[in-house]
């Protein structure tokens, strides 16, 4: 019997498929990950097979704190670090354990389509935030904690992806970043960062973490949590990622029942990452990943701003795996989705990143292909929208 195995992201034949933001399989070191695994298997044995500490080996937090203090310039300690089974599964346990029915949750709009929707599975009471080309609008998240304040709700978290967002491809500004870590402050907030995309820089190092900025104010360690994983810059599969906070809250994640119940969520993987990490093999993937992302990038952009018609506003991003398209107001993208796979030519809509509903915009992801196929990709997606602004 064939053992068979099926991505999520589905690639239909005839479409170049804008729509994904997974690694490009061939760009994921299968060899340095499968040699890491046996190196854990021979040397770690069964205590990477076994049930972990619910914080995650030492091994693995030491490796990660070694290197997000040489990065970014500010020491963590292994108080102040967890290990987690990737992004999704930590927001979904923050917003479950941190926010109560009658709070409300703060986020931009558009913003990461998958968090909206867990805080939605969890019914939990959200509220857009709108953003520009400095992110997150941090003036207009003030005024929406005092008028929320003011309707008798709690505002407890405000949940960004200020970091090459997701799926803008926007960063939040320096000054918005102290900022928002005041009003924090401020106004008893909780701050999730995920900063899922912070290595895939491509323009210069990026922005200072929100949470190294909470650091440096007094008041702030325990007010934001940021999260990082392995997903885009070694394999999803491997569901292995890093929470950082002050130790307090670091203490409230790793308490939580379902982390007592197994403790840490990858164990194995866990170990895996720290070998690649301390072996430098991480460093060596990302610089590769740069180069390969930051071309076609370049591609992607370059091929949009040739053939997309008057009135559309290109996003180039300095970092992440996502360009937005904003489009006139005689086009909703929603309209476009047919056309464009008729076309050869997939995408998502604005209206799945929307809090609100608003349809003024396409995401296009430019990790699953080459810079040919982007370039094919945007003159595609160039003739769908000059057709449906001539059928109108």
């Amino acid at each position: 019997m064939p053992f068979t195995v099926e991505p999520q992201a589905e690639m239909r034949p005839g479409i170049i498929e804008l729509r994904w933001g997974d690694p490009d399989p061939a760009l994921i070191p299968v060899a340095a990950i499968g040699d890491a695994a046996r190196w854990v298997t021979d040397t770690v044995g069964a205590a990477a097979l076994n049930y972990g500490v619910n914080e995650g080996p030492n091994a693995l937090r030491e490796a990660l704190a070694e290197r997000i203090s040489r990065a970014e310039g500010w020491p963590v300690g292994l108080e102040e670090i967890a290990v987690t089974n990737g992004t999704s599964s930590a927001i979904h346990l923050l917003l479950s354990h941190l926010v109560g029915a009658d709070d409300a949750v703060f986020m931009e709009d558009p913003g990461f389509s998958l968090a909206i929707r867990m805080a939605r599975d969890l019914s939990l009471h959200l509220v857009a935030v709108p953003l520009d080309d400095r992110g997150m609008d941090v003036e207009a998240l003030a005024e929406r904690v005092a008028s929320t304040r003011a309707s008798g709700r709690r505002p407890r978290l405000v949940y960004t992806v200020a970091t090459y967002h997701n799926p803008t491809g926007t960063c939040l500004s320096d000054e918005r970043r102290r900022r928002l870590v005041e009003l924090a402050v401020e106004e008893d907030l909780l701050v999730v960062e995920d900063d899922v995309y912070r290595e895939l820089a491509y323009d210069g190092p990026a922005p200072r973490s929100l949470w190294s900025i909470a650091a440096e104010i007094e008041g702030a360690a325990e007010r934001v949590i940021r999260l990082g994983t392995f997903s885009k810059t070694l394999a999803p599969g491997l569901r292995c990622g890093w929470l950082t906070s002050g130790a307090a809250r670091v203490r409230q994640y790793t308490e939580r029942g379902v982390l007592d119940s197994g403790g840490c969520p990858s164990q194995f993987t866990a170990c895996v990452c720290a070998h690649l990490l301390r072996e430098g093999i991480f460093d060596e993937n990302v610089t590769r990943l740069q180069s390969a992302y930051g071309a076609r990038r370049d591609a992607l952009v370059d091929g949009l701003r040739a053939g997309l018609p008057e009135g559309c506003t290109v996003t180039s991003p300095s970092g992440g795996l996502f360009v937005w398209v904003a489009l006139p107001s005689d086009l909703a993208a929603g309209d476009l989705i047919a056309a464009g796979e008729a076309n050869g030519v997939a995408f998502f809509d604005g209206k799945r990143f929307s809090i609100s509903g608003h349809d003024r915009g396409l995401r296009l992801g430019f990790s699953m292909y080459g810079p040919g196929d982007l370039r094919e990709g945007a003159a595609r997606l160039g003739r769908t929208l000059a057709e449906a602004r001539a059928g109108r």
